[in-house]
């Protein structure tokens, strides 16, 4: 088990840990019953902080934001010497958390994506771990919701008995989720993003020989080019660029200089 601290990441706070720490911290707030928000962020994550000082915030007032991506792992070992063997990626810790569910008996929830989706997504988990509860699921609708269709939300995901909630809504808006629903769930909820397409069997996962060495992206632009070609060619050389100068020393986005939201938005 593996905890080597908090550390500044192009002005995100990623906590350098494993699957194991992080599977446990979330095991453990569940049967407390205690709050807690998790994000697994990634390059596209992280220059979505650079651009915005609002997200940056959000990410940094969560519980636990871990290194999904290959390049947010190495900023950790090569300018916070964390000794991390592997990335925490964020569809391999949803399925780790929820191996750790079932086998203690801890009910899940399931938010976002579409309905046929969430069904496929069941039947593939229940497939693999039969002791699993799901205590509930819940398309989401993609659009701001108002303050009454929050509260029967948050009102529907806790009288379903779970104990642990996984948010598949897309960055930034499940992150906003996370951050903004934290008190009021009491429970720990995960911003896994296209984990629950991953697990449902609608999206095909990178050979492990790509993740290993930091080709996911290029895996990714190859299945939609047409919708990440921008996000991959134009922001990772920015994201090197940013990691180059902390690592040299000469330029620091500090954590210190996000802004805080001025208003909720309530994605659901």
């Amino acid at each position: 088990m593996i905890d080597a601290g908090i550390h500044n990441v192009v002005g995100v706070k990623v906590h350098a840990v494993d699957y194991e720490k992080a599977v446990d911290r979330i095991i453990g707030a569940a049967k407390r019953g205690e709050p807690m928000s998790i994000a697994a962020v990634s390059v596209h994550g992280v220059m979505m902080s650079v651009k915005d000082k609002t997200h940056r915030y959000r990410l940094n007032k969560l519980d636990l934001v871990v290194p999904d991506g290959q390049p947010v792992r190495w900023a950790l070992n090569l300018i916070h010497k964390a000794k991390l063997r592997e990335r925490v990626y964020g569809p391999q810790m949803m399925y780790e958390t929820i191996t750790r569910a079932a086998q203690e008996g801890v009910p899940i929830f399931l938010f976002g994506g579409y309905q046929s989706m969430l069904d496929d997504l069941k039947r593939e988990l229940l497939k693999k771990l039969p002791n699993l509860k799901i205590a509930g699921m819940k398309p989401a609708k993609y659009e701001r919701i108002s303050p009454e269709e929050q509260a029967e939300l948050v009102k529907e995901i806790k009288e379903s008995g779970a104990q642990i909630l996984f948010v598949g809504l897309g960055c930034p808006k499940q992150e906003v989720f996370v951050y903004e629903m934290r008190e009021a769930l009491s429970m720990p909820a995960l911003a896994v993003g296209a984990a629950l397409n991953f697990h449902a069997g609608h999206l095909p996962t990178a050979p492990r020989t790509m993740q290993r060495y930091g080709l996911e992206w290029l895996f990714r632009l190859s299945k939609e080019p047409r919708r990440l070609w921008r996000r991959y060619l134009l922001v990772n050389p920015l994201y090197l660029g940013l990691f180059a100068l902390q690592a040299t020393g000469l330029y620091t986005i500090e954590p210190a200089s996000a802004q805080a939201p001025q208003q909720e938005l309530r994605y659901g």
